[in-house]
């Protein structure tokens, strides 16, 4: 997690402190539409898996909470799938 925080403290230069775990990181602001492809390929660089955007959500990313649970945890990214419908 400390390579996502440093590159979301990369991304917001004014951003002072740690970032609270269960902050929306998409209503903050702290990743938009412009660095999002670019925070995929860090997911993709930290687990050594390809995301596949058709099996995820927005929400897969909300949060530092989510980002570990749905990629960074052993049973997160190729391994659990989001659930269909």
């Amino acid at each position: 997690m400390e390579r996502i925080s440093d590159w979301l403290h990369e991304k917001n230069p004014g951003l002072d402190g740690p970032i609270d775990a269960d902050e929306d990181l998409i209503e903050a602001r702290l990743i938009d539409s412009m660095d999002f492809l670019e925070f995929i390929d860090l997911l993709e660089d930290l687990t050594g898996d390809t995301i596949d955007l058709q099996e995820v959500t927005i929400d897969d990313f909300r949060t530092l909470n989510r980002v570990r649970a749905r990629f960074l945890d052993a049973t997160g990214p190729a391994a659990a799938p989001a659930a269909a419908g």
